[in-house]
């Protein structure tokens, strides 16, 4: 039970993955296979005191770069390091593998390589956005299929209500629809189509919500968020920025105040929570669902917390079986969909 991890395709070099790998093999005595230049990470790993068995390395030969066409690139660069990490999995020497790299070829890696679980349509990135209470919401998707079908839409609700309460201990995840209006016939086609379908299984399901209750404090607080591709990508990125922005304001009203930072110095353990719980880190990153095996899309920035607990997502998924489970229940929903029952 190996976790396979990109060590070059972040922004910061191999040193972050070989730090966060051998957090994980300390803190959750995880295994894992370092994918990478061999003669670089050899003289990373030297700095540090662990079982060998417990690290692995694997050898590839460059990165696929933000610029390039991921498909192609994945085809035509078998030695990439995402490509390796993701055929490890395929061949079974590990349970799934995390990159911080080009998100579109870490998809087309998981896909050409590990293909779909049985019975789903199309995998999809389930983002964990923090809320208010200090809870989690996943939104589901954040930026896999730009366009989408209801059917597919359905399968993203099934994926994310067994991620929620299986690997963020939900025990019962509240799931939505993410529209325009509250009301049950607000939404697009596919959306509508998609909550009338979501209604006759058994889920814990609310119906549609706004952007403004993804983030809770609403009456209309849940724990998965569904929407297509393209919106949740948007989301995403739009929750980053403002959170971004609001911190850089906060801190430059500090400096420029003498009692605004008597009063930061007094506010000073809130803050630090504050950016704790907004901090991506956290989650390591975003498993893209519904693949043969673990896959975790990271930050490019990302730093050793974050390769650390990506790693300890994986470990989770295989522990806990959740592709099995995702497998038994879309064919649970497929019988039912075909005997009308």
């Amino acid at each position: 039970m190996y976790v396979a991890v990109d060590t070059m395709s972040g922004d910061h070099g191999p040193a972050p993955a070989v730090d966060g790998a051998v957090q994980a093999v300390h803190e959750y005595n995880a295994r894992v296979i370092l994918v990478g230049d061999p003669e670089i990470l050899e003289r990373q790993l030297a700095g540090y005191s662990f079982d060998r068995d417990m690290i692995l390395i694997e050898p590839a030969r460059g990165v696929i770069g933000m610029d390039e066409s991921p498909s192609r690139a994945v085809k035509d660069r078998p030695d990439a390091s995402v490509v390796v990490c993701a055929d490890l999995v395929r061949r079974k020497e590990a349970i799934g593998f995390f990159s911080p790299g080009n998100t579109g070829a870490t998809m087309a890696a998981a896909l050409f390589k590990m293909g779909r679980i049985r019975g789903v349509s199309r995998p999809a990135i389930a983002s964990p956005i923090p809320r208010e209470d200090g809870g989690t919401t996943v939104l589901v998707d954040s930026g896999a299929n730009v366009d989408v079908k209801a059917r597919w839409l359905v399968e993203f609700a099934i994926m994310g209500e067994l991620y929620a309460r299986e690997i963020l201990g939900v025990p019962k995840p509240l799931v939505a629809v993410l529209s325009n209006g509250e009301e049950d016939k607000k939404g697009n086609v596919v959306s509508v189509q998609a909550c009338r379908d979501l209604e006759k299984l058994d889920l814990n399901f609310l119906g549609n919500i706004e952007g403004r209750d993804l983030y809770g404090g609403t009456p209309r607080q849940v724990d998965v968020v569904v929407c297509d591709g393209f919106v949740g990508n948007v989301v995403l990125k739009a929750t980053e920025g403002l959170a971004a922005t609001i911190f850089r304001i906060l801190i430059k009203g500090i400096e420029e105040s003498s009692l605004a930072k008597t009063g930061a110095f007094l506010l000073k353990p809130v803050l630090t929570e504050i950016r704790r719980r907004m901090d991506y880190t956290e989650y390591g990153g975003a498993p893209l669902l519904g693949v043969n095996g673990a896959c975790v899309i990271g930050h490019g920035s990302s730093n050793a917390r974050a390769f650390k607990n990506a790693i300890r997502i994986c470990w989770d998924f295989a522990e806990k079986d959740i592709n099995h489970k995702i497998e038994k229940r879309i064919s649970e929903i497929q019988y039912t969909a075909e005997t009308g029952s």
